[in-house]
């Protein structure tokens, strides 16, 4: 197997968490640019190692009507600018086997979609590329799926994963966090990554006028999560990051303010830097004597 990468090892030592963040999707080339300059100067400021996040195809939209963005060549040339321009890593997603490929040649993590987190012809084809790959733990399955779904990308010879909690399906239109996944995903041995904005998501909760349903959310609970996320002891923070979420085109209600970006990032790095999270509790279960 091959050694892991300088990236890895930097974010898997990242103190007291790193940061996956951006806009949902591309929406233009003046406006990913823009998002990554502001992102990166607060990432900075607040001493984060951070990986900008955006995705050039949204292929599992709940509407046939919603925005997917540019597609995977153009996205990609624009991706490749962002990380020119701003010397920033750069983490998208792919949905079928043939991307990886090409993703890989602008992309230093690949992110695996929840609905596809068990696709071994996936799974096998992201890792062959020798990028991280960020395993997004299906809204349907239970945390210890996820120890399989990293197996699989080490067994293809790449040692690079690190896996990620977004929220368990709770009925038809929502999904809740379960703290104790936090805990139970470090079984995979490798990093683990709460996704605090997603997470919010209400699936299918909004409807469309003129028929229809979209994906609503509950974006005032994210500070929420984020707290607790941080409490508990997680690798790394992912979260979706708007100038003007209300105009978004995809997953609006989730996306957190980018004027309250550095603002909660400051307070969840005070809350990080006291908590005992990363360390595993030791309890003495000796008789207690007087």
């Amino acid at each position: 197997m091959a050694a892991t990468s300088p990236l890895y090892n930097q974010l898997k030592d990242a103190e007291p968490f790193f940061l996956l963040a951006g806009p949902n999707v591309i929406e233009s080339e003046e406006h990913i640019l823009r998002l990554a300059k502001h992102i990166k100067h607060i990432a900075t400021k607040v001493g984060l190692p951070l990986v900008f996040k955006s995705s050039f195809d949204k292929a599992n939209r709940t509407s046939s009507k919603s925005f997917r963005g540019p597609g995977m060549a153009e996205g990609l040339k624009i991706l490749e600018k962002v990380k020119v321009a701003y010397d920033l890593p750069i983490v998208t997603d792919v949905h079928e086997a043939y991307q990886c490929e090409e993703v890989g040649k602008v992309a230093d993590i690949i992110q695996i979609p929840a609905f596809l987190c068990r696709q071994t012809d996936l799974l096998v084809a992201a890792a062959q590329t020798g990028k991280i790959i960020n395993i997004k733990k299906g809204q349907f399955c239970a945390p210890s799926v996820m120890e399989n779904s990293a197996e699989k990308i080490r067994l293809a010879g790449n040692p690079n994963v690190m896996v990620c909690e977004r929220g368990t399906m709770f009925g038809y239109n929502d999904l809740i966090v379960d703290p104790r996944n936090f805990e139970w995903m470090r079984e995979a041995n490798c990093p683990v990554v709460a996704d605090i904005t997603h997470a919010l998501q209400q699936p299918a909760g909004k409807k469309l006028e003129g028929g229809g349903v979209a994906s609503g959310g509950l974006r005032e609970l994210i500070p929420c999560i984020a707290r607790t996320a941080v409490a508990v002891g997680v690798d790394g923070i992912f979260m979706e990051v708007h100038d003007d979420p209300l105009s978004a085109p995809v997953d609006g209600p989730t996306q957190w303010p980018l004027r309250h970006l550095e603002e909660l990032l400051e307070e969840l790095i005070t809350i990080a830097r006291v908590t005992k999270g990363k360390q595993r509790f030791q309890i003495d279960l000796t008789p207690y004597r007087d």
